[in-house]
């Protein structure tokens, strides 16, 4: 009998526990009940009401689903302005070519210091200028290939070279004439 008592009152705790839980239920039913005057709100009672049902029991049990994600074609597109096709093409219009050349060459005025190479020369061009803070006066010197197809330069002459489209991986200029032949 002992163990008929153990039983009995291990039932009779759980008992008023479930009366208490199935209590709970009947009046959050009645609240819904009781106002059926608007149709909407309680559709919108119910739903609350399933989501968390279905939502509860998967949240304890399993770990939450990943959401997938959609193709670029297939995700919600934001809202903004899109642009009307016209009716009919503008003409195009092109202006007439200007006679001199594109852009504005420059122009350098320096000393040939070689011309081993065959239609190439190499020029110095000096440089003069003050220091934009100290008021220095400062030299520097810069070399350029430059293209001479008659071979005309020879070390030493002053030349005035002028730029050019790119000849070879180096040559960006060429000759334009001899200012002043070595002595």
């Amino acid at each position: 009998m002992s163990e008929n008592e153990n039983e009995t009152t291990e039932e009779t705790p759980d008992a008023p526990v479930e009366e208490t839980a199935a209590e709970a239920t009947p009046v959050e039913e009645t609240d819904a009940v009781e106002a059926p005057a608007e149709p909407e709100a309680e559709a919108a009672a119910d739903e609350p009401e399933a989501e968390a049902a279905e939502a509860a029991p998967p949240a304890v049990s399993q770990p939450k689903k990943k959401r997938k994600r959609l193709p670029r074609s297939l995700r919600p597109h934001k809202g903004g302005r899109t642009r009307e096709r016209a009716t009919e093409r503008k003409p195009i219009s092109r202006e007439p070519k200007p006679e001199h050349e594109r852009g504005r060459n420059q122009e350098r005025r320096g000393v040939v210091v070689s011309d081993a190479m065959d239609k190439t020369i190499v020029v110095k061009v000096d440089v003069i200028k003050s220091h934009p803070r100290y008021k220095k006066v400062i030299r520097r010197s810069v070399k350029f290939h430059a293209h001479d197809e008659q071979n005309a330069a020879h070390i030493g002459d002053v030349v005035r070279i002028v730029e050019t489209r790119p000849l070879s991986k180096t040559k960006r200029w060429r000759l334009a004439e001899v200012i002043e032949v070595a002595k």
